[in-house]
């Protein structure tokens, strides 16, 4: 009977492991078959109001002036011999200051840290990268190349291209998930950790599946599991959803803030209609489900998470959830009347919070020296 027993719990938990998994990977592909079925009848509904449009889309030649603005930075690129990949980045700032990193988030790239840029160069050598898939970095084709390790590993060979052992890490969206991760496994190498509405990874995968609301909102993740049809979706009627997704009045840039100039929504389409970048910015979804649960979790620096109040793809109780895996101080602010887009939408309010999270213990440190 002694024996018996540990077997039979054993095999008890086994089993139960096996049903949340099969539960699990239900509900994943059962939600990708609902969100084919939408965009199957949005895709039909187009082609009958406007035959001749639907399937126009142009690539953009030339990039819009504001891609050259030289008080942004310096265009620069960087061979890592290890993957072999070449990224793009655009840096400002004297060399040997601290460095700041930006990660930018989907479907963004470098641009969306303008505001930034400008603001931290008189004490940082501020650099926003292209991330792998986006902009003028490059876009390798299988879905695999975009798991979580391969994205983390990027933020470290960048980091010791760039001459340096550590950075402050500022992350926003998909850039935010992979600025937790690195902080994660490479705690040495981040001094401070900035996130904007991105929520801890395992938050992510907890909360969600425990409110539906949530889950509705993200049911982009589900859409974009489908090979093809999301690329196809999001490019029809000359990228008329991407339009929609910076513009608009539910989840666009400028709710309460500054507004999306055309020039700047140019910007975006020059660097989403280029051969193959849907795809590579779409890559990063496809992993998603595959990479989770997280065998490590805990936060080890210094953290500050912006959360837009008015997020139209997150929702707030995930924010707070957050210091549950943070073993060092944390910080959140709430902004009012902002989205998703944060650092564009609220540049000034950002970088205030910013900088006051940044000089927080300096003059302690300054004492004890």
């Amino acid at each position: 009977m002694a024996r018996v027993l540990p077997n039979l719990v054993s095999i008890i938990s086994r089993l139960t492991r096996r049903v949340r998994a099969l539960g699990y990977w239900s509900l994943v592909y059962g939600y990708c078959l609902l969100c084919t079925a939408v965009a199957l009848l949005k895709l039909w509904w187009n082609i009958f109001l406007r035959p001749t449009s639907t399937f126009q889309w142009g690539v953009r030649d030339a990039p819009p002036a504001c891609l050259n603005d030289t008080s942004l930075g310096t265009h620069c690129y960087v061979r890592i011999k290890e993957s072999g990949l070449r990224f793009h980045y655009v840096a400002a700032g004297e060399r040997g200051k601290p460095l700041m990193l930006f990660l930018h988030g989907f479907p963004e790239f470098w641009f969306s840290w303008r505001y930034q840029l400008r603001e931290f160069k008189s004490e940082f050598r501020v650099v926003a990268v292209d991330m792998r898939g986006y902009g003028e970095s490059d876009v390798p084709l299988a879905v695999e190349s975009y798991r979580f390790e391969y994205l983390v590993t990027d933020v470290r060979d960048i980091v010791e291209y760039l001459g340096y052992n550590r950075c402050l890490l500022v992350g926003h969206d998909w850039g935010g998930t992979v600025a937790w991760l690195f902080s994660i496994h490479y705690p040495e190498m981040v001094t401070k950790l900035i996130v904007l509405n991105s929520p801890h990874p395992s938050v992510y995968a907890d909360y969600a599946l425990r409110h539906p609301s949530q889950l509705l909102k993200c049911s982009c993740f589900f859409f974009f599991q489908l090979p093809r049809l999301p690329e196809l979706m999001l490019s029809i009627n000359d990228f008329k959803a991407l339009k929609a997704l910076f513009t608009s009045r539910s989840t666009g840039i400028g709710r309460k803030g500054r507004w999306l100039t055309s020039e700047d929504m140019e910007a975006y389409l020059y660097a989403l209609s280029q051969p193959g970048a849907l795809t590579g910015a779409l890559n990063y979804y496809r992993n998603v489900f595959s990479s989770l649960p997280l065998t490590q979790q805990c936060v080890r620096s210094p953290v500050l998470l912006l959360w837009g109040e008015c997020d139209a793809f997150l929702e707030q109780g995930m924010a707070e959830a957050c210091r549950l895996y943070i073993r060092n101080h944390f910080r959140l602010n709430i902004i009012s009347g902002a989205g998703h887009w944060l650092q564009q939408d609220q540049p000034d309010i950002v970088n205030t919070l910013m900088w006051t999270f940044i000089k927080e213990g300096e003059g302690r440190k300054s004492h004890r020296t």
